[in-house]
């Protein structure tokens, strides 16, 4: 039977993380410390006063901290009616459904509006709610080549010739997590036009700093029929949540029978009072943007006088390859002053792992020079 104690049924948990400590793969909790390089703070605005001051304005009018139930009992609050309200309006979508994370909320869709007998392509560098999606549900699952607007074709006209009667579900983010880089999203329409499929579009890093008065890469496609789109709060909006836009139909689908909206106690008010005091604050505050890309251009510079792939976006991946190389690298510059954070494998492929260097309004003109004259330095090292 093992131990007395029962330690004995730990044993294969212990001998899992030593593994993971021998790739250099094992994670751990760290504080914040250092220059914000790390954060998807991309607006500076999780600290903002006028978010500080919308939230603490409603908990004086009475509303109340957590919801205490699911939108379907109790926990149907004004504040996240009001919020999908305005968020409808905002991205030019029918209507708008708020939810606890992106995570959960992608994962809601996944599982929900795909059908039985549909195809799902995911691109292969998505974020992994959305394989994670993917795989439990009903739907048939793929996954293509980065990019690839012509593996879409294929796969899906591959999936018709075999008999595939269902439609396909075409999944990918505007602004990939960790390379930086832009879905070729006018591509993806038309495919998703071709072959009467639907297109999902993940904006969690593009909403609030891309497009007209920060709507993100997809806001010239919000309000057709056969799109969805993912808006999280938690990063450039400095909240959290997540609201996704659609057709009225496919949300009413979701409110009827996707189980992580139906049986989740439904996020905070107060979250969705900050959610939407973003929504006015990117609407009417593009010197924020501006400014942001002002940042991205001057780090795009220093990137490239490294002889380093440049994103074009505030999200600069440095590709060191070595997981203790790496991780060694972003212990190096945390311990200058500047918080990089290391990402290995299976967030990203083997033998790409990487200091993922992110821009915010937290860190000023200066500090970003800063951070590069100290990358150069530590990269020379390194090398």
């Amino acid at each position: 039977m093992g131990r007395a104690d029962g330690r004995a049924l730990l044993d294969r948990y212990e001998v899992s993380l030593r593994g993971l400590a021998r790739k250099s793969r094992l994670r751990t909790l760290s504080d914040r410390k250092g220059l914000d390089f790390a954060s998807n703070d991309y607006l500076g605005l999780a600290r903002s006063k006028r978010m500080v001051e919308a939230v603490a304005g409603a908990l004086a009018a009475g509303t109340p901290i957590g919801a205490t139930g699911s939108r379907l009992l109790r926990g149907n609050d004004p504040e996240h009616e009001a919020l999908e309200a305005k968020a409808a309006g905002f991205f030019g979508a029918e209507r708008a459904l708020f939810f606890g994370g992106g995570y959960v909320a992608t994962f809601a869709v996944l599982t929900t509006l795909p059908q039985k007998g549909d195809l799902i392509v995911l691109d292969e560098l998505i974020h992994a709610s959305a394989h994670e999606g993917a795989r439990a549900g009903r739907a048939e699952v793929t996954q293509v080549a980065h990019n690839d607007t012509h593996a879409v074709d294929d796969v899906i006209r591959t999936w018709r010739a075999r008999g595939g009667v269902g439609h396909a579900w075409i999944v990918v983010e505007s602004l990939y997590s960790m390379d930086g880089d832009k879905a070729p999203l006018d591509e993806l329409i038309e495919a998703a036009d071709r072959h009467d499929a639907f297109l999902f579009v993940d904006e969690a890093h593009a909403t609030g700093v891309y497009g007209p008065d920060g709507r993100g890469l997809a806001h010239d496609l919000e309000g057709r029929s056969n799109v969805v789109v993912l808006h999280t709060c938690g990063k450039a909006l400095g909240a959290s949540g997540a609201l996704v836009t659609a057709p009225a139909v496919l949300c009413e689908f979701l409110v009827n029978r996707c189980r992580p909206f139906i049986y989740a106690t439904a996020p905070s008010p107060l979250m969705a009072v900050a959610a939407a005091t973003a929504l006015d604050i990117v609407a009417h505050e593009p010197d924020r943007r501006e400014r942001l890309a002002r940042l991205v251009a001057l780090a795009g510079k220093k990137v490239a006088d490294l002889g380093l792939a440049v994103s074009g976006s505030q999200i600069l991946p440095i590709v060191v390859g070595d997981n203790a190389r790496a991780m060694a690298l972003a212990a190096a510059l945390q311990s200058r002053g500047f918080d990089v954070r290391g990402i290995r494998p299976p967030t990203v492929p083997e033998g790409t792992a990487r200091l993922r260097i992110s821009l915010t309004l937290n860190v000023g003109e200066d500090d970003v020079s800063a951070l590069f004259d100290a990358l150069a330095e530590e990269w020379k090292q390194a090398r």
